[in-house]
């Protein structure tokens, strides 16, 4: 924030400076902008003013959303957390496939879902939250428990080959499901957000353990392609939205399709692990995105409209006038130029 409040300071010397020598270099051309009485229109004569309060704001808004990181949190997490994400993750080799993301994209369907979940802990309050993984394959292991660190979670599901710490096989959704509610027993009631991130690639419909108390959201998010089938191992492997909405209602949760877009605020909202966007009220990312956008605002939009409105309204109908090809003279448009 510090730098950001630097960067839109110094872009305001600098721009004041610029004007203060704009304006005396454009005095003595006021005349044949304005007319006989060297002023611009009223609204006009706050241009310079506007200026400078556009570039600030550009400067800051771009450094604050350049130096702001969604994932990285300075706060120093409470030892004694209230909330909970458990992550059931598919490692299984079709999730290597590249057919998942929008139509084109044709991105591996485990970086997608680390791209879906990369949203979820984005808005996670990890003062609060712990954040345990579950990796399922033919067998499955506790990748991470109780972690605190986005980073690295975030980089678990980055497209590392996981399956190759599994014997090859069927893939088992059940055996991941089990040892998540295992881990999750012992955790507070209604405390945890419980994430399945599969391809729902499967040789049998998944009936799921009874759900701990501990267990207040589901959310079952499929990605890969879901009509088209990519060829591995000898068999056709798709997106199985039909199995993984079953294994949803089974659960008591919601299914999600990752392949196309990323979870609308109004299901995270809902979320037991993620805090609500509006409690901490306007942050940096925040600050930033409404600066960049009103101050990029003010600077692309005031050349038009000094172009076509700076004059006073009088010196604006002569030179239309004068524009007239019956007349002979030529306009000499400097209004923008000398506001």
């Amino acid at each position: 924030m510090v730098t950001a409040l630097l960067a839109g300071l110094a872009a305001l010397v600098v721009a004041f400076i610029a004007e203060e020598r704009h304006a005396r270099r454009t005095a003595r051309v006021a005349r044949l902008a304005f007319g006989p009485t060297g002023k611009p229109a009223a609204w006009a004569r706050l241009a310079p003013a506007l200026r400078v309060a556009g570039l600030s704001l550009v400067a800051f808004g771009a450094t604050a959303l350049f130096l702001h990181d969604p994932v990285a949190s300075e706060e120093e997490p409470n030892p004694r957390a209230s909330r909970q994400l458990l992550v059931v993750l598919d490692v299984s080799p079709s999730m290597n496939l590249s057919d998942a993301g929008p139509v084109g994209t044709n991105e591996m369907r485990g970086v997608r879902a680390g791209k879906v979940l990369r949203g979820i802990l984005d808005r996670l309050d990890m003062r609060e939250t712990r954040v345990t993984l579950v990796a399922f394959y033919t067998k499955a292991i506790p990748m991470l428990q109780d972690s605190t660190d986005k980073e690295l979670v975030a980089g678990l599901m980055d497209g590392l080959p996981l399956y190759t710490a599994f014997k090859a096989g069927e893939t088992d959704l059940r055996a991941g499901l089990d040892l998540a509610f295992e881990l999750s027993k012992g955790w507070a009631r209604g405390s945890t957000t419980l994430v399945v991130l599969t391809d729902g690639d499967l040789s049998q419909d998944v009936i799921p353990p009874a759900r701990p108390a501990s267990i207040a959201d589901a959310l079952v998010i499929g990605v890969g392609d879901p009509t088209r089938a990519t060829v591995i191992a000898g068999h056709a492997s798709r997106q199985d939205a039909w199995r993984l909405k079953a294994l949803a209602t089974r659960l008591g949760g919601i299914y999600h399709d990752g392949n196309a877009r990323h979870l609308p605020n109004a299901v995270l909202d809902k979320l037991t692990s993620v805090a609500p966007s509006i409690a901490e009220g306007v942050g940096l990312r925040e600050a930033g995105l409404a600066a960049l956008g009103v101050g990029g605002a003010i600077t692309g939009l005031l050349p038009p409209l000094l172009l076509a409105f700076g004059a006073p309204r009088g010196h604006r109908a002569s030179l239309r006038a004068a524009s007239d090809p019956r007349t002979d003279s030529r306009p000499n448009t400097l209004q923008e130029t000398a506001a």
